[in-house]
């Protein structure tokens, strides 16, 4: 059996589990290519309007493969920790996928928790039936999923003891080159240093959430704050740049705490759709990383966290 494994949204963070687990049941894994041009028309004409980029970038990495397999997983990820949640969409996406894309194989739509392993079993007892009906097979297949998944980082940490900014955003913004218009390569070629959330002390992190009023529900978002804000105090980054889809009403919420935690402190917000021109955003990154750059050199003396140089929304 060919198993069909879409190249958006959450696989660049579960994408070892999803192949080792099929593979060890002896199927045959399809991917979809790396995210183009013609993967995002695919899905922008297949995906409702409303929808944000990386929605209709998936829709996309269904059509491409549609046709190539006997399987799609179509991954209904509910919830990756205790009492939260992550993007409503993604509750909801077979339907969407069912509802807009016609000549589809079969898909998965069993909701998948993966707060504890036994919740994530349970997805793998009732998918893998679909290829055998041994349950020490799909067990053993799960047991191998998880060993994958285990020894799987994402994450960028690479700083510079000149100047250090925070990526922020959705994983499957910042992982995929294509939509985010290469803006890792960008902050590369200018010699400066980055981090993102993976990597910052989960203890510091959790105590900052505990600051908030009320703690946020949505796990992506809880982590970036969290980050961000730890980041901040520590003093290990000289401003955030905030990659945030169009139409993500979780990203507005969570950027302005970000904002209201750090004050006037350096951060710059892209805004990305399928509109998106990269001169745009060529534009924003390097006024932004000049201003970073000239206080650095020039105004050593005024910290970071001190007076206001930039702080702003650009939609690129």
């Amino acid at each position: 059996m060919r198993i069909g494994i879409p190249k958006g949204l959450l696989y660049c963070k579960y994408h070892p589990f999803f192949e080792t687990f099929f593979s060890a049941l002896g199927a045959e894994i399809v991917t979809s290519g790396d995210t183009n041009k013609n993967i995002m028309d695919m899905g922008v004409k297949t995906c409702v309007d409303e929808a944000c980029l990386p929605l209709k970038i998936f829709h996309g990495h269904v059509n491409s493969i549609k046709d190539k397999c006997d399987y799609m997983v179509i991954p209904r990820i509910m919830s990756i920790c205790k009492h939260e949640y992550i993007c409503p969409k993604f509750c909801g996406l077979p339907e969407m996928i069912k509802n807009s894309i016609s000549g589809l194989p079969m898909i998965s739509s069993e909701p998948i928790y993966l707060q504890k392993e036994t919740q994530a079993l349970k997805w793998c007892l009732s998918t893998g039936s679909v290829i055998t009906n041994k349950k020490s097979k799909i067990k053993k297949a799960f047991q191998l999923g998880q060993k994958a998944l285990a020894h799987h980082k994402t994450g960028l940490y690479e700083p510079n003891n000149n100047l250090t900014i925070m990526l922020a955003g959705h994983p499957y913004i910042l992982y995929d080159e294509f939509l985010n218009m290469g803006v890792v390569e960008k902050l590369r070629a200018k010699k400066i240093g980055i981090i993102t959330e993976e990597f910052a002390d989960n203890s510091m992190l959790e105590e900052q959430v505990k600051k908030l009023i009320k703690k946020p529900f949505w796990t992506f978002q809880r982590k970036l704050y969290g980050a961000a804000s730890s980041f901040y105090h520590q003093r290990k980054i000289n401003g955030i740049i905030y990659l945030s889809s169009f139409a993500c009403g979780v990203d507005s919420i969570i950027i302005d705490l970000i904002r209201f935690k750090v004050g006037q402190f350096p951060m710059l917000i892209l805004k990305l759709d399928e509109h998106t021109g990269e001169a745009g955003l060529d534009t924003r990154l390097e006024a932004f990383t000049d201003m970073l750059e000239r206080r650095n050199v020039h105004e050593s003396h005024h910290s970071s966290h001190g007076k206001c140089v930039y702080s702003g929304e650009d939609p690129v």
